[in-house]
C-alpha cells in the first residue's frame, strides 16, 4: 500500500500539467537564484528512496514555476543582447561611413 502512495520523480514530472499551477509570479529577475533552487529540487529528488507523492507534488510546481521565470529572464536578456549588439553595428557603420 505505500509503494501505492509513492511515485518517482520522472512520472511526476511526465504527469504534470502546466495549467493547475498556482498563477503567482516568481521572481524573474535573478536567474542565478532560480538555477541553484532548480539544482537543490534536483538533488532532493535524486537523494529520495521512495517520493512522496504530496511533496513531490510541491516540488515539481515550484521547478515548473522556476522554469518559467527562467525562461523569461533569459528571453530579457537575449533582447538585451541583441540590443546591445545593434548599437555596436549603428556605431561601426558611423565609423566606416567616416573614413569612406
Amino acid at each position: 500500500m505505500e509503494n501505492e502512495s509513492k511515485l518517482s520523480f520522472s512520472s511526476l514530472a511526465c504527469n504534470y500539467k502546466t495549467n493547475n499551477m498556482p498563477k503567482e509570479k516568481l521572481d524573474t529577475k535573478n536567474l542565478n537564484d532560480n538555477l541553484k533552487r532548480l539544482a537543490e529540487i534536483t538533488e532532493w529528488f535524486d537523494n529520495q528512496g521512495e517520493i512522496d507523492v504530496e511533496e513531490g507534488l510541491k516540488k515539481v510546481k515550484e521547478a515548473v514555476e522556476l522554469i518559467k521565470a527562467s525562461k523569461e529572464r533569459l528571453k530579457i536578456i537575449e533582447n538585451e543582447f541583441e540590443e546591445i549588439k545593434k548599437e555596436i553595428d549603428i556605431e561601426e557603420n558611423k565609423e566606416e561611413k567616416k573614413h569612406f
